[in-house]
């Protein structure tokens, strides 16, 4: 069991020349005790955005601040705290903060998505 505050988990900067201006931190996996999935909280800063990218493994999304844009296999769909996603396996993705502030969601992936 584990009760705790996102404030308290350590940010880990993601860099590379396919993203931009992204934080993570990883809330609970299976050393938590949540065996085959994993849930973080990523941190888009103003012009932020994730690689344009697909892989095996499905995800859920829910935005908890800011505005953004999801592209999801060719369209772009807009976010903002309260919407939520659930992305398939195998479909290209990439958020993008579209705001004048963080845009930060919550993203679960099994385990494999956490490597």
């Amino acid at each position: 069991m584990i009760v705790a505050h996102e404030s308290d988990v350590q940010g880990v900067k993601l860099e590379g020349d396919s993203l931009k201006n992204v934080i993570k931190k990883v809330l609970i996996s299976p050393q938590e005790g949540w065996e085959g999935n994993v849930m973080r909280v990523f941190e888009l800063e103003v012009d932020g955005y994730t690689p344009k990218h697909s892989h095996a493994w499905p995800h859920i999304n829910y935005i908890l601040n800011g505005k953004g844009i999801l592209h999801l296999d060719g369209i772009d769909h807009q976010l903002e705290a309260g919407s939520y996603a659930y992305v398939p396996g195998n479909k290209i993705h990439q958020f993008s903060n579209q705001g004048n502030q963080p845009f930060t969601f919550i993203c679960i992936v099994p385990e494999e998505g956490e490597q």
